[in-house]
């Protein structure tokens, strides 16, 4: 069989790092291409002596796009950011430099692209978050037709943006903030599942110029989501309901931060559910069963339980 090349952009990051993992183990070489190669280094060991090599590339220049999917059979895109910073806009990362990728891919004849994108993808959202991530859905679709496009909901795992985020935050506060009263729903979905999805997506032609939507199991508000946490870690905090105009307030003064905490476009973005579409492809469509955040979450919130694991196994013993 001859060997397959992938290129995988933001292959370092949260759901890269598992998603790379996996292509290794199924023998594809892959090229991890990042503006800072040296942060992907820790993945060689993943693979086999030069089956996994970083690559530099940056989304805002062609030429470095093009080198880094040169001769590539599949090629696939994770990148993503949660708030701006500087030229890290939105629509620069999630809209144009997706479709920069996107046209590279088919210009040097791969045959497989896979998209990340998310839940909650719309252009007429009051989200810039939203909006771009579906600006870069139709860009990539222009360019690659046969793309395939993964929408997950919120994804959890041990180096997730929120329950790390929150669990984090009751060491330091006696209550968890409940934006809108908590009555946003979510799906959240593993993100062993989601590197998963990935795989079937770049894998099968089946799945080629298709849409699918990643949720977990279960749907929970946010209310709902906190006790999980808050049980899961053996705490006790309070629940304090936040008025939407107190979280925008917030979110102005808290989102000039270097890493901000909640931004005014996130508090827009909580007044939607995020969960599957009724009558979406998911992530049964890709013979995937996904796994409850129940089972996961112990395994690495544990170390925010008050005395830490041995603590609670000695009590428990």
């Amino acid at each position: 069989m001859a060997e397959r090349v992938v290129t995988v952009f933001g292959g370092s990051g949260f759901i890269g790092r598992h998603a790379v993992k996996r292509m290794a183990a199924r023998g594809w070489r892959v090229r991890i291409a990042t503006r800072h190669p040296d942060d992907a280094l820790f993945l060689k060991t993943c693979g086999a002596v030069g089956q996994i090599v970083p690559v530099f590339a940056n989304g805002r220049d062609d030429a470095s796009v093009a080198a880094a999917v040169d001769s590539a059979d599949a090629v696939v895109n994770l990148v993503g950011i949660l708030y701006e910073s500087g030229r890290q806009t939105f629509d620069a990362v999630h809209h144009v430099a997706a479709a920069r990728i996107a046209r590279a891919a088919k210009a040097t004849g791969a045959t497989r692209m896979v998209q990340i994108s998310a839940i909650g993808a719309a252009q007429e959202s009051r989200s810039k978050y939203a909006r771009s991530k579906a600006a870069g859905e139709a860009a990539v679709r222009e360019a690659f037709p046969g793309a395939t496009i993964l929408r997950p909901s919120v994804v959890f795992g041990p180096e997730d943006n929120f329950f790390n985020i929150f669990a984090g935050l009751t060491r330091v506060s006696f209550f968890l903030p409940l934006i809108g009263g908590g009555r946003t729903r979510f799906q959240p979905v593993y993100v062993g599942d989601v590197a998963d999805a990935v795989m079937a997506a770049l894998e099968s032609g089946d799945t080629a110029g298709k849409t699918y939507e990643l949720g977990g199991p279960t749907i929970y508000t946010f209310r709902q989501l906190l006790e999980l946490l808050l049980k899961t870690i053996d705490r006790e905090r309070a629940l304090v309901t936040v008025p939407w105009t107190v979280a925008r307030l917030q979110a102005a003064v808290l989102g000039l931060l270097p890493k901000p905490l909640l931004t005014r476009d996130q508090v827009a973005q909580l007044k939607v559910d995020n969960v599957v579409a009724e009558g979406a492809l998911t992530l049964a469509d890709l013979g995937i069963e996904p796994i409850a955040a129940e089972i996961i979450l112990p395994t690495y919130l544990h170390r925010f339980r008050a005395g830490g694991r041995i603590h609670r196994e000695k009590a428990a013993g």
